[in-house]
């Protein structure tokens, strides 16, 4: 399969989102996600990278063709989700550990 050179636009797209998202969860959830300290959101990060991981175990590991598919079928709480959630988390790891360097 061919693939076209990355759209920075719809890059920018997806991170407004991910801000949007992580405010309106951030009102529900707070910090939880660090209420166990730096080894908890290690392994909440490992949870996510394991969920990803098992899935795409079951389709040859090709991630890139997982994702396509699924979007061209529809799938509901797909690998997207998934990429989306711990991208997310790393989001909020990277502005915690600069937030306090």
């Amino acid at each position: 399969m061919t693939y076209k050179d990355t759209d920075y636009a719809t890059v920018e797209e997806i991170c407004d989102e991910d801000v949007q998202v992580l405010v309106k969860k951030n009102a529900s959830y707070g910090s939880s996600w660090r209420k166990r300290g730096g080894v908890g959101a290690f392994m909440m990060l490992a949870r996510k990278w394991d969920r990803i991981e098992n899935i795409c175990s079951q389709h040859g590991y090709d991630i890139l063709e997982l994702g396509i598919c699924e979007v061209a079928h529809e799938t509901k709480d797909g690998i997207l989700d998934d990429i989306a959630d711990l991208r997310r988390y790393l989001l909020l790891v990277e502005e915690h550990i600069r937030a306090h360097s």
